[in-house]
């Protein structure tokens, strides 16, 4: 890690534990809830249910999902809902790009320049089945379709919009942000990721916006943190990295083109929204070195492990089944990971879509993101594999709706 970046921890976490308030004292509430959170998904788990509050497309479109639904959304900081894209056409963009794979020698190719992503690197588990694609037509058909753009704006307004400078982004209108796909066949053994958090690992707790949303938790009054308050959240500054997003996003996502759960080598969570009080304070208490951040790193994933967040660990569960044309989302400040091994008969496949809103953070990638678009390049976060660039059957803008066009920047 570079030098300059070891004294800005050193100074951040000197500035944050002289603030004056009782960072373990803070800690130890904080390890507490954490634990009976922990309890509660386990006494759940051992009963074959799940925390994860799952939703029906049809209750989003219509405009009838409750309040109560809402808030345990808010509360668990993920949520599955079901059938956004008929399972019709959901296996019919599987199988078109698996053959766009094939018609185009990706693997082949992914050969040749294996080693180019490394964020993923140090991670116990660091080696996801993830196709460096970003431009397939059913990537791009299924991010400006019109059921994706109306569970989005669902989404953003779980969200208080206001911030000191006004609205800080706006929920009813998205930016498409192009990421991959992941293809996993059956038997695959240790190609999962370790618990992580994307969108910034060691600058939660030097950048000063960071700084500002995590306030309260920094002050030792975690309770008083509302991970669902926009402000500051679109002036976070992340250190430059392929992978590391710098667009602001309310939610991660995923859209199952294959079922899967539990064994299949799937997605894994902890459903706590507040657990990143957990994870803040942990670094600052006195069994962490003075310029260590658990272990943080600029341009990685932030890890969670055994070692520092056993009691965040305890809650982390498999999702429940999904069925193509379901989607999967979470919160940015919720730990998550993938299962190692894949047990089960069928490929677990998938197209990482995300919610991210209108805002001029997000403005500004997306002209830049644009310019691939019409180059065939890999999405300006990622490594520069450039795959596409002569690839049969990608995306054009002739297949841009409108809403496409203006999701994308035209």
């Amino acid at each position: 890690m570079q030098q300059e970046i070891v004294e800005q921890i050193a100074a951040a976490k000197q500035t944050l534990i002289r603030g004056g308030a009782d960072l373990k004292a803070a800690f130890d509430a904080t390890r507490d809830d954490m634990r009976r959170e922990a309890d509660v998904i386990a006494a759940a788990s051992a009963k074959g249910a799940s925390v994860i509050p799952e939703i029906a497309y049809a209750d989003v479109a219509d405009g009838v999902v409750t309040d109560a639904t809402r808030a345990e959304i808010r509360r668990r900081g993920a949520a599955i809902i079901r059938g956004v894209f008929p399972r019709a056409q959901v296996e019919e963009w599987d199988d078109e790009i698996g053959d766009y794979i094939a018609r185009n020698n990706y693997l082949e190719k992914m050969e040749a320049k294996r080693g180019l992503d490394q964020y993923f690197s140090k991670l116990d588990s660091g080696a996801p089945q993830i196709y460096g694609l970003y431009w397939s037509k059913p990537q791009v058909m299924a991010r400006q379709a019109e059921s994706m753009a109306r569970t989005k704006a669902f989404l953003n307004r779980l969200w208080t919009v206001d911030g000191p400078a006004g609205r800080e982004f706006d929920p009813d209108h998205d930016y498409a942000y192009a990421d991959r796909t992941r293809r996993r066949p059956p038997g695959s053994k240790s190609l999962g990721l370790s618990p992580h958090m994307d969108a910034g690992s060691y600058e939660r707790w030097t950048d000063a916006a960071y700084q500002k949303i995590y306030r309260p938790v920094f002050a030792g009054r975690p309770d008083e943190y509302d991970p669902w308050k926009a402000a500051h959240r679109t002036e976070t500054v992340e250190y430059p990295s392929p992978a590391v997003c710098s667009m602001f996003r309310t939610f991660q996502g995923w859209t199952a083109l294959t079922a899967q759960g539990p064994s299949d080598g799937t997605l894994r969570i902890v459903p706590v929204a507040a657990g990143i009080g957990y994870m803040l304070l942990r670094a600052l208490q006195d069994d962490v070195a003075p310029d260590d951040l658990c272990g943080a790193e600029p341009g990685r994933a932030l890890s969670a492990d055994r070692t520092w967040h056993p009691d965040l660990l305890d809650s982390l569960i498999s999702i429940p089944l999904v069925e193509p044309g379901d989607t999967v989302w979470w919160h940015p400040d919720i730990i998550h990971s993938v299962e190692d091994e894949h047990n089960g008969a069928n490929y677990a496949n998938v197209i990482y879509i995300g919610a991210s809103p209108v805002c001029e953070k997000n403005r500004a990638y997306a002209l830049k993101q644009k310019e691939t678009f019409l180059e065939g390049r890999s999405a300006p976060d990622f490594a520069a594999e450039d795959y596409e660039v002569d690839f049969v059957g990608r995306a054009t803008v002739d297949d841009l709706t409108d809403l496409g066009k203006a999701q994308m920047g035209f």
